[in-house]
């Protein structure tokens, strides 16, 4: 039922020669889209394509879903056992996937960060979406995970001034800690290119407010069932802008020729080496307290970016 989460009980079967048995450490929720599918708001034309890896049951529900779990492999290939890696599977304790789909982590990242693999991989195709160059002012607005990523990294851009935009002012130390400028959207100031990732109708127009003359907005929110209005009137016309989707399920187009989803995994691994963005986990809960944690993340977030699950180490 909508709004209802329970821990079930499966199964493993025993890994053939090319699968790997993975003993979860950490997983994290991916709050905005996952808030979506615990409150049964998937529409029905999406019930496909929002399929998440190796998803149990069908929308609307019950469904296990989730995608950003990190373990260490308790059985498999060589160059695998023994070595901590990323999946993209559902909150579990342990599974058994094809060996072709996991994701060794490089050496200096941490398990405990590597769960943010997932949003920075989405956050690098929203920038390769939005294509700002050397010297843009850049706007992101909406201070989530996301948002917060992408305003990192395109803050590593020579020149850019990037402000991270968001009504809540806690989001401000934030900010500062990922080398960005924080703005609330009274407060925030004209851009060449601007990232929408509030999942707010209120987020968007103020999108298109700061947007500069011929710009693009790039929307990186899903709304799931919603409905969203837009003020196309006023000055949008006369600005000639563009309104741009992102979404992670295609490489953006302007790298489709040479990257795969696998490299592009790789490349958001390797940069969760920086330890500046342990500042976007928030919160630890344990793997027990799953249901109720995504109940309230669900219906009042709070302060919360990302939370992380802690799952019980093999005694």
């Amino acid at each position: 039922m909508p709004g209802h989460g329970e821990i079930r009980e499966e199964p493993i079967a025993t890994p053939s020669a090319h699968e790997v048995l993975v003993r979860t450490k950490y997983s994290g929720i991916s709050r905005g889209t996952e808030a979506l599918v615990f409150n049964g708001r998937v529409p029905p034309s999406e019930y496909a394509r929002m399929r998440a890896p190796f998803q149990s049951g069908n929308f609307p529900g019950p469904v296990k879903y989730g995608y950003a779990s990190v373990g260490h492999v308790e059985s498999g290939p060589e160059d695998l056992q023994g070595h901590d890696v990323f999946v993209l599977y559902p909150h579990q304790t342990s599974f058994v996937v094809p060996a072709a789909v996991v994701h060794r982590l490089p050496d200096g990242v941490p398990a405990a960060r590597a769960i943010l693999a997932a949003n920075l991989e989405t956050a690098i195709n929203g920038l390769w979406d939005a294509r700002p160059h050397v010297g843009d002012r850049i706007a992101v607005v909406g201070a989530g995970t996301v948002g917060c990523l992408a305003a990192w990294l395109a803050s590593r851009i020579t020149g850019c001034r990037v402000e991270l935009v968001d009504v809540n002012r806690s989001r401000a130390p934030i900010a500062a800690a990922l080398d960005t400028q924080f703005a609330t959207p009274e407060s925030a100031s004209e851009a060449d290119v601007v990232i929408h990732a509030s999942g707010s109708a209120a987020g968007l127009a103020v999108a298109l407010r700061l947007a500069g003359f011929e710009s693009t907005v790039t929307e990186m929110s899903w709304y799931g069932t919603d409905v969203v209005p837009l003020p196309l009137g006023e000055d949008f016309h006369v600005k000639r802008l563009t309104l741009k989707s992102s979404q992670v399920g295609h490489v953006a187009a302007s790298q489709r020729a040479r990257w795969d989803y696998a490299r592009r995994m790789q490349l958001a691994l390797s940069l969760l080496s920086d330890p500046v963005l342990d500042v976007l986990i928030s919160g630890e809960s344990d793997f027990e307290d799953l249901p109720a944690v995504m109940a309230r993340l669900a219906q009042a977030p709070g302060d919360v970016l990302c939370q992380r699950i802690r799952y019980m180490a093999k005694a």
